[in-house]
């Protein structure tokens, strides 16, 4: 993370003036899509620990691609960029390092918009929504859903795969903010715009890492339903649903907020077996999450007693003390 932060807060990435002049050749665009392609994959794979370590020297040599290329070269170089700094947003987002996050999630979207290129823009729009709803703004989280809908309508009659992912995708992020704000009728809106894009693509698919389709959607639909407080309404959708299709990081996503409603329910010993089955499919992920460590410290207040071998254990890896 010291690497990552001192990257990210390098003076010299604010403009190409500040840069040094140097007679190096600019990164191999080809190898730079293949190592962006690479630290994304990673993150779907909950592999944070890798995502970590390759993203210090990937946001450098892809701000070296976007400074040292000119023309069409270097108009995706800045795609590549903006879409580096996403993968850096979200990771960071998930890690609590939400001013962080709100840094990177800025500058992709500037370089975004340099690019030219509005498939990248409507997925750095999603972003700057992340890391809006990683600091608590969620009123100005759905506002920015709005816009950047406008922005995006019209190229929908002659959408790509990609297009309508990127752009359905980003109303599950809004939902997701509007249910955090109590926000009832936003919520089924943005998610009745989310399920129609899905209808539309035709399936779950992964385009541009948006894991996006009909069962993210309805994942969403758990997860904003517990944002509202209607716990039955997740308990009856979120332990029948099939997430299979989708990427590691998606699944257990799911199963987080599954134990979640579970244990609002009051069902811990299931909450727990369903968290450490997650455990089992992406360890990194649910011991650095911040919900794991509040179900967990519920679960150790609530129990009479000393704690059982599995929580016990659990909470020592999530690093919650008794």
């Amino acid at each position: 993370m010291p690497a990552l932060r001192e990257a990210l807060l390098d003076y010299r990435q604010l403009s190409p003036f500040l840069t040094s002049a140097t007679d190096e050749e600019p990164p191999s665009l080809v190898e730079l899509r293949r190592a962006i392609a690479a630290v994304w994959d990673a993150y779907q794979s909950s592999r944070y620990g890798f995502v970590v370590a390759r993203l210090p020297l990937l946001v450098t040599e892809a701000q070296a691609a976007a400074s040292g290329y000119r023309g069409p070269e270097q108009e995706e170089a800045l795609a590549l960029l903006g879409l580096t700094y996403q993968a850096a947003t979200v990771l960071l987002t998930k890690l609590g390092e939400a001013d962080l996050a709100w840094i990177s999630a800025e500058r992709g979207f500037q370089a975004a918009q340099r690019s030219g290129d509005p498939v990248v823009v409507g997925s750095l729009f999603r972003s700057l929504t992340h890391a809006l709803l990683s600091t608590g703004r969620y009123r100005e989280a759905k506002q920015l859903t709005q816009d950047a809908a406008e922005f995006l309508q019209p190229g929908l009659s002659e959408a790509s795969p990609e297009y309508l992912s990127i752009y359905g995708t980003l109303f599950l992020a809004g939902a997701i903010a509007a249910a955090r704000d109590e926000d009832r009728a936003t919520t089924r809106t943005y998610l009745a715009e989310a399920d129609e894009s899905a209808r539309r693509l035709g399936g779950d698919a992964n385009h541009l890492w948006t894991a996006f389709g009909p069962t993210n959607v309805a994942i969403h639909r758990v997860a904003t339903a517990m944002d509202l407080g209607d716990v039955q309404v997740a308990i009856d959708l979120g332990p029948q649903l099939d997430t299979s299709p989708l990427p590691t990081e998606r699944r257990v996503r799911h199963a987080m907020e599954t134990a979640r409603a579970l244990s609002a329910w009051n069902r811990t010993d299931d909450a727990l077996a369903t968290l450490l089955g997650a455990e089992r499919m992406a360890p990194e992920q649910v011991r650095h999450h911040a919900l794991s460590r509040r179900l967990v410290q519920t679960w150790m207040r609530r129990g009479r007693g000393r704690p059982s071998f599995e929580l016990a254990g659990l909470a020592q890896r999530v690093h919650v003390t008794t």
